[in-house]
């Protein structure tokens, strides 16, 4: 025989009388119904299970053969397992003699704590059938009354102070519980329960924090960001536990739930707009112009190239159609590289708008910059100038601030994101009463990469949208970065869903049902060897960083990392970069670097063929070298686009090479050049050196690869042979799902690495220098 310990569950005898409430059935008095038997069972037939006196009793035929009695054998067992789980014998008193009662607390314990301990020394365990655990979580339930129809221009009746009825419940699991439930579960202060037919583990904490959030603003009417805040915000407001469901009626329902396209009634196109708009797009206008109406802001997150300024100036275009009197002025804020963009795009589709341009040393100011705003219907201005004349611009009644490549504000602690978000709050005291001509600023954001790098950087764009909407930086990183980035917790992921579907609409040129005349994108890495300087200088870069960073630690070892990752891309471009002596690209005729060897020859095919390039470098200094070389081999001025080109120079170089008689190739700075420019004269890109972050790189390839593009765009990423820039190629490939929330961040994850992984990933691989 062995030792076994029985833990029996309580009979409905043993229950009592319980609760009154009938789907709690079994909530008895503590203390009653659980027991701990001490057992002998049959090794030979282990349906066979006793006490020590029915043993020596010879109860069913059993013999014992043993030269100590059976109470002997079971007191030495239960001392062995005594020592691994002192509770058995401390707290609950187990003896062979008889069952053991058991409070509800013991028995958590002995599962939880003894089970594995005594298990791990071969004493055997029985327990009845296994209870749930389930988590307590909160649901929020909120009814929202349809709007009146009213114009495309009209005014906005709801917005985020529409009043909503809303109800929270707490759940345990996916069972909601009544009030009434709550209190018979906290009231009997036990950690397990029956419920619905089955035991449950409850955590009483957990629970009691909940009914206090309940009592205190469990049901009500409030505005509706005041509601939405709810369920992000910090502080003593916020609910005590997760958040596991929200539940919507009427317009919000919908929103909420992705059904809203039933309720966005068609918009037509406005007679006065230049273009003819793709399916896709005229649902983009539809959308915004019931979101407009709805008083909420919005993030326009189609893929770059799908057109979304056509489809903001053909919003503006439908209110000035539909509204009685001229709305107030919308200000369009941009990167300076697209300024001259949204000129001539507004010219060419909606010339009927009176833009006025906010830029310059001689931009107005004042009373008169006051008096062009009124005559003018679109202003046009950049992030750097709104964080320079924010109280000029914030004394304005705008009837919509709009972002372009909004992930300028994807911080929200920068000058510019704290200037955009008090320009669209509007002035302090509105000289006229609120209405059409006066009423809330709405808001609109686009871009093509609402998250760069991490979650927070759409709550930063959603904060300027709909301010609060996703709480605090701090409240945010708790509740959902950290747990969705860090731990992939697919509960806070549908949460963070849930809230932002409403405000969020995006479309991807990968989609054949948004759009299906596209040509093809081949993207490809294309790998060069180093040339025998290029790797002395790259060996000599690493061995002088891991002789260093032995006795480097925290913001000294990052930054000494960091240091020699931008050390050893450079070597990979070209060793003048590096070594900033002045030296020539070429020596006697002969290249220094196997990299700029393989551009020739990729861009000698291009021009060959007819066809045009754009080449992209995180680096000024490296572009400066390539411009000239590449001039000279053939035959005429390359365009060199980065951030100290004035906004004249950016625009010539546009037209130069978007003209039928432009450069076959056009450098661009991959920060400057990455975004709002139109560039489909190039069906091919070339990064010359990688950023290690995809979703920078594919606006850079976008330049091209968008709208009006009528052939295959060939894009190639050039990286090293066994140097540093392909194994994150390599780790970029097989993490793709992680690329956005880890290597995305750019190249800092790769200072946490340890010393030795370090070693592995930049040490110089044999096959790296050429023939």
């Amino acid at each position: 025989v062995e030792l076994l310990l029985r833990v029996s569950e309580p009979t409905a005898a043993d229950t009592g009388p319980g609760t009154d409430l009938p789907d709690l059935p079994g909530l008895g008095e503590p203390d009653t119904g659980w027991a701990l038997q001490v057992r002998l069972r049959s090794l030979d037939d282990p349906s066979l299970v006793l006490t020590p006196d029915e043993v020596r009793a010879g109860v069913g035929g059993v013999a014992w053969h043993e030269p100590v009695d059976p109470w002997s054998f079971a007191l030495t067992e239960l001392a062995r397992a005594g020592s691994a789980y002192p509770p058995l014998l401390t707290d609950m008193g187990g003896a062979p003699g008889g069952d053991v009662p058991l409070r509800a607390e013991q028995v958590v314990d002995l599962v939880a704590v003894g089970v594995p301990a005594l298990t791990a020394v071969g004493v055997a365990v029985q327990l009845p059938g296994r209870w749930l655990k389930p988590e307590v979580t909160l649901r929020l339930q909120a009814t929202t009354t349809d709007p009146a129809t009213s114009a495309v221009g009209g005014p906005s009746r709801l917005g985020q102070a529409e009043l909503v009825d809303y109800s929270w419940q707490v759940a345990l699991g996916d069972a909601s519980l009544t009030q009434a439930e709550l209190e018979a579960l906290a009231a009997a202060k036990e950690p397990l329960v029956r419920l619905r037919g089955q035991w449950v583990q409850i955590d009483a904490d957990r629970l009691a924090r909940s009914l206090r959030f309940l009592q205190r603003q469990g049901t009500g009417r409030a505005a509706l960001g005041t509601v939405l805040g709810q369920l992000t915000g910090s502080g003593a407001g916020a609910p005590p536990v997760a958040v596991s469901g929200v539940d919507a009626t009427g317009w919000l329902g919908d929103l909420l739930s992705g059904q809203a396209d039933a309720r966005v009634a068609p918009v037509p196109a406005p007679a006065a707009l230049q273009a003819q708009l793709r399916p896709y797009q005229e649902r983009g206008l539809s959308w915004l112009v019931f979101m407009a109406r709805l008083g909420l802001g919005v993030v326009l997150a189609d893929d770059m190239g799908l057109g979304k300024t056509v489809q903001l100036l053909a919003l503006l275009l439908a209110e000035h159609e539909a509204a009685p009197e001229a709305p107030r002025p919308t200000l369009l804020v941009c990167p300076m590289s697209v300024v001259g963009n949204w000129q001539r795009e507004a010219a060419r589709f909606a010339p009927g708008l009176r833009v006025h341009v906010h830029h310059g040393p001689e931009r107005l100011h004042g009373e008169e910059l006051a008096a062009a705003v009124a005559a003018s219907d679109l202003v046009l201005t950049t992030y750097a100038l709104v964080a320079r004349d924010v109280d000029d611009l914030a004394a304005v009644s705008w009837q919509r601030v709009a972002l372009d490549e909004a992930q300028h504000v994807k911080n929200s602690g920068t000058r510019s994101a704290r200037a955009v978000r008090a320009v669209a709050a509007g002035p302090a005291a509105p000289a006229a009463p609120a209405g059409p001509a006066s009423g809330p600023t709405h808001r609109v954001a686009l871009t093509g990469t609402p998250v760069e790098n991490r979650l927070d950087e759409l709550r930063s764009i959603l904060d300027f949208t709909n301010p609060g909407l996703l709480g605090s930086a701090t409240s945010f990183r708790e509740r959902f970065a950290v747990p969705i980035e860090r731990h992939r917790d697919p509960d806070q992921t549908r949460i963070l869903a849930t809230l932002t579907r409403p405000f969020v609409l995006r479309r991807v040129k990968t989609d054949p049902t948004v759009i299906s005349d596209l040509p093809e994108k081949l993207e490809m890495v294309v790998r060069a060897n180093l040339t025998a300087e290029q790797a002395s200088l790259y060996q000599a870069v690493v061995d002088d960083m891991l002789a260093r960073i032995a006795a480097a630690d925290g913001v000294q070892r990052k930054g000494l990392v960091l240091a020699t990752l931008t050390r050893l891309k450079q070597v990979c471009n070209h060793p003048a970069q590096l070594l900033g002596d002045g030296s020539p690209l070429l020596r006697r005729g002969q290249h220094r670097s196997g990299k700029l060897a393989l551009v020739d020859d990729v861009l000698d095919a291009v021009v060959a063929d007819g066809e045009r390039a754009l080449c992209f470098t995180q680096y000024r200094e490296f572009g400066a070298m390539v411009a000239p070389h590449l001039s000279a081999r053939y035959g005429v001025e390359v365009p060199f686009l980065h951030g100290g080109v004035s906004k004249a120079g950016r625009d010539a170089m546009v037209a130069q090479f978007t003209g039928g008689d432009g450069p076959p190739v056009m450098l661009l700075s991959l920060k400057a050049g990455g975004t709002g420019l139109n560039l489909v004269a190039a069906n091919h890109v070339v990064h010359l050196d990688r950023w290690w972050n995809p979703a920078v790189e594919a606006q850079a390839t976008d330049r091209a690869f968008r709208i009006g593009q009528t052939r295959q765009v060939q894009v190639r990423k050039l990286v090293c042979v066994g140097t540093v820039e392909e194994r994150v190629d390599a780790l970029m490939t097989a993490k793709k799902e992680l690329a956005d929330a880890v290597v995305g961040t750019g190249e800092g994850w790769l200072t946490e690495l340890s010393t030795a992984d370090l070693r592995d990933l930049l040490t110089l691989g044999a096959d790296a220098v050429g023939d």
